[in-house]
Protein backbone atom coordinates (compact mmCIF):
# COMPACT_ATOMS: atom_id res chain seq x y z
CA UNK A 1 0.00 0.00 0.00
CA UNK A 2 2.49 2.90 0.96
CA UNK A 3 3.93 1.86 -2.93
CA UNK A 4 0.58 3.29 -4.52
CA UNK A 5 1.11 6.18 -1.93
CA UNK A 6 4.83 7.47 -2.99
CA UNK A 7 3.85 7.08 -6.36
CA UNK A 8 0.81 9.33 -5.80
CA UNK A 9 2.82 11.94 -3.47
CA UNK A 10 5.44 11.84 -6.36
CA UNK A 11 3.23 12.86 -9.11
CA UNK A 12 1.64 15.48 -6.96
CA UNK A 13 5.08 16.65 -6.03
CA UNK A 14 6.25 17.07 -9.62
CA UNK A 15 3.13 18.88 -10.79
CA UNK A 16 4.08 21.28 -8.01
CA UNK A 17 7.90 20.93 -9.52
CA UNK A 18 6.79 21.33 -13.00
CA UNK A 19 4.99 24.45 -12.19
CA UNK A 20 8.31 25.84 -10.00
CA UNK A 21 10.44 25.50 -12.86
CA UNK A 22 8.48 25.85 -15.90
CA UNK A 23 5.16 27.50 -14.99
CA UNK A 24 6.57 31.26 -14.87
CA UNK A 25 7.64 30.61 -19.07
CA UNK A 26 3.91 30.34 -19.63
CA UNK A 27 3.14 33.18 -17.05
CA UNK A 28 5.31 35.71 -18.76
CA UNK A 29 2.73 35.95 -20.98
CA UNK A 30 0.32 37.42 -18.16
CA UNK A 31 1.24 41.55 -18.25
CA UNK A 32 1.10 41.65 -14.32
CA UNK A 33 3.54 38.72 -14.34
CA UNK A 34 5.95 39.70 -16.94
CA UNK A 35 6.52 43.01 -14.89
CA UNK A 36 7.31 41.33 -12.52
CA UNK A 37 11.72 41.50 -11.47
CA UNK A 38 13.39 38.35 -11.54
CA UNK A 39 13.63 37.78 -7.76
CA UNK A 40 10.02 38.39 -7.54
CA UNK A 41 9.81 35.74 -10.28
CA UNK A 42 11.92 33.40 -8.34
CA UNK A 43 10.41 33.99 -4.91
CA UNK A 44 7.24 32.95 -6.86
CA UNK A 45 8.73 29.68 -7.94
CA UNK A 46 10.03 28.90 -4.61
CA UNK A 47 6.49 29.22 -2.92
CA UNK A 48 5.26 26.86 -5.33
CA UNK A 49 8.31 24.83 -4.82
CA UNK A 50 7.64 24.88 -0.92
CA UNK A 51 4.50 22.29 -1.95
CA UNK A 52 7.00 20.31 -3.94
CA UNK A 53 8.79 19.41 -0.95
CA UNK A 54 5.63 18.67 1.30
CA UNK A 55 4.70 15.97 -0.93
CA UNK A 56 8.36 15.13 -2.01
CA UNK A 57 10.07 14.57 1.49
CA UNK A 58 7.14 12.32 2.68
CA UNK A 59 6.48 10.39 -0.49
CA UNK A 60 10.67 9.59 0.07
CA UNK A 61 10.17 8.62 3.17
CA UNK A 62 7.28 6.35 3.12
CA UNK A 63 8.36 4.45 -0.16
CA UNK A 64 12.28 4.22 1.36
CA UNK A 65 13.14 0.44 2.24
CA UNK A 66 14.98 1.85 5.05
CA UNK A 67 11.53 3.67 6.63
CA UNK A 68 10.10 0.53 6.30
CA UNK A 69 8.92 1.46 2.44
CA UNK A 70 9.22 -1.41 -0.18
CA UNK A 71 11.36 0.75 -2.24
CA UNK A 72 15.18 1.38 -2.41
CA UNK A 73 17.09 4.27 -2.87
CA UNK A 74 17.48 3.61 -6.75
CA UNK A 75 14.16 2.59 -7.90
CA UNK A 76 12.97 5.61 -5.89
CA UNK A 77 14.97 8.36 -8.00
CA UNK A 78 14.19 5.98 -11.32
CA UNK A 79 10.44 6.55 -10.46
CA UNK A 80 11.02 10.28 -9.79
CA UNK A 81 12.94 10.71 -12.87
CA UNK A 82 9.94 8.96 -15.27
CA UNK A 83 7.17 10.76 -13.05
CA UNK A 84 9.10 13.81 -13.69
CA UNK A 85 9.52 13.45 -17.85
CA UNK A 86 5.75 12.43 -17.92
CA UNK A 87 4.37 15.56 -16.21
CA UNK A 88 6.89 17.50 -17.72
CA UNK A 89 5.50 16.20 -20.97
CA UNK A 90 2.13 16.40 -20.41
CA UNK A 91 2.63 19.96 -19.11
CA UNK A 92 4.56 20.82 -22.48
CA UNK A 93 1.80 19.47 -24.26
CA UNK A 94 -1.02 21.73 -22.97
CA UNK A 95 0.88 24.43 -21.75
CA UNK A 96 3.38 25.08 -25.08
CA UNK A 97 1.45 23.06 -27.46
CA UNK A 98 4.57 20.83 -28.26
CA UNK A 99 4.17 17.96 -30.22
CA UNK A 100 5.72 14.20 -29.26
CA UNK A 101 8.28 13.09 -32.31
CA UNK A 102 9.38 9.61 -32.68
CA UNK A 103 12.72 10.30 -30.80
CA UNK A 104 10.97 11.26 -27.76
CA UNK A 105 8.85 8.21 -28.00
CA UNK A 106 11.90 5.71 -28.70
CA UNK A 107 13.37 8.07 -25.77
CA UNK A 108 10.20 6.80 -23.28
CA UNK A 109 10.62 3.90 -24.11
CA UNK A 110 14.06 3.31 -23.56
CA UNK A 111 13.29 5.12 -19.96
CA UNK A 112 10.59 1.95 -19.60
CA UNK A 113 13.56 -0.30 -19.79
CA UNK A 114 15.54 1.53 -17.68
CA UNK A 115 12.43 0.93 -14.69
CA UNK A 116 12.45 -2.49 -15.87
CA UNK A 117 16.08 -3.04 -15.23
CA UNK A 118 16.55 -1.02 -12.36
CA UNK A 119 13.34 -3.10 -10.80
CA UNK A 120 15.25 -6.94 -11.69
Amino acid sequence: MNYILTIGLLVISNIFMTLAWYGHLKLAEQSWFSKLPLIGVILVSWLIAFFEYCFQVPANRIGYEGNGGSLSLLQLKVIQEVITLVIFVLFSSFAFQTTLKMNHLIGFVFLVLAVYFIFK
